[in-house]
């Protein structure tokens, strides 16, 4: 919501406020400082997110404006350039001064400095922060699900009276390959398509406070249990190539993730892979290093694999598949339960 705060009169200010959208019907109020200094503070508290124009207001009430605001529980932002601007930068969550035409006051004052004067740059700017964020978050829950995923790999088969799943050459190629180059990959992923119309973060919650604990749980859980689940079917089934189908399973398990946690909650058929042009490179390039690994024969004695037959490579990509439906499957059941009144 944008809120206009000038020293214009009340008639120049509600035009203004029209032609730029801010008043767009009879329910947005319009308060000049006389009028707002004869409130009490229950009274302005019942009307201040209803209020998209004060005009002729002191410094003071600038400050009372920005507090209301705050007791709402709303994240304010302020603008200013003057020296009676100062008082509500410092206080407003996050103050921007002008670059231009402010005063070195109100550029101490701020914590962020509009270089161009320019409005429309905040939401720019705003908008690529928010990108920047989901993608740090994002990376954050591809590298912990991922590794939550080999470590219960490593941990669980034994319980199952399984031999180690992996060797640590495996383990290093992984960590290095399959989390480094589609990790790397997810800070170019494009801003989502209703980033701008989200309510602010909180900047006190932390990052597990948005299921992402949970997430990597189930899906770390559910890594695991592919790639111990394969080993046991192929070591039941007398598999010379055991190993190397658990290592690609891992491998191609966690790229399918990458892929589904592009989007919290849209699907990736929605989003098209050309929106992320480096992720496809990097998971082409992984693939292609896999299959290195897997079939050129000095890679197969540097890492104890084996080439695998057209068939044992099938069955490794289907099973690998699953974490990628199920991340797919549960982001369709979270959008049909945010549709239902």
């Amino acid at each position: 919501i944008t809120v206009m705060i000038t020293g214009d009169h009340k008639l120049t200010a509600t035009a203004i406020a029209k032609t730029l959208g801010i008043v767009t019907s009879d329910e947005d109020k319009v308060l000049t400082g006389p009028e707002l200094g004869n409130l009490d503070d229950g009274a302005f508290a019942d009307i201040v997110e209803k209020v998209r124009v004060y005009a002729r207001v002191d410094p003071a009430q600038k400050l009372r404006i920005i507090s209301a605001l705050q007791a709402r529980s709303q994240f304010v932002a302020m603008t200013g350039d003057g020296v009676n601007d100062a008082p509500a930068l410092k206080n407003a969550d996050i103050g921007v001064a002008m670059g231009i035409t402010g005063t070195e006051v109100a550029k101490e004052a701020a914590h962020m400095i509009l270089l161009d004067d320019n409005f429309a740059t905040i939401v720019k700017a705003v908008k690529h922060g928010r990108r920047i964020f989901d993608n740090i978050l994002k990376f954050i829950r591809y590298i912990l699900s991922g590794n939550a995923g080999e470590i219960f790999a490593l941990f669980l088969a034994p319980f199952f009276g399984l031999p180690i799943p992996l060797l640590a050459i495996h383990i290093l190629w992984i960590n290095l390959v399959t989390d480094g180059l589609p990790g790397l990959a997810l800070a170019y992923e494009p801003a989502g398509k209703n980033t701008m119309k989200r309510p602010p973060i909180d900047p006190k919650q932390t990052i597990f406070e948005q299921g992402l604990g949970w997430f990597v749980l189930w899906v770390g859980l559910l890594i695991g249990a592919v790639t111990i689940g394969i080993q046991a079917w192929a070591i039941q089934n007398k598999l010379a190539h055991w190993q190397t189908m658990t290592f690609t399973v891992l491998c191609f398990a966690q790229l399918g993730n990458v892929i589904a946690i592009r989007s919290r909650r849209e699907s990736v058929f929605s989003l098209g892979l050309l929106t992320n042009k480096p992720m496809l490179g990097a998971i082409t390039l992984t693939v292609a290093l896999q299959l290195m690994v897997v079939y050129v024969p000095f890679f197969n004695d540097l890492f104890s694999t084996q080439p695998l037959t057209w068939e044992e490579m099938g069955i490794t990509v289907a099973v690998s598949s699953v974490v990628f439906w199920a991340v797919e499957i549960q982001k369709l059941v979270s959008r049909m339960q945010k549709k239902k009144p």
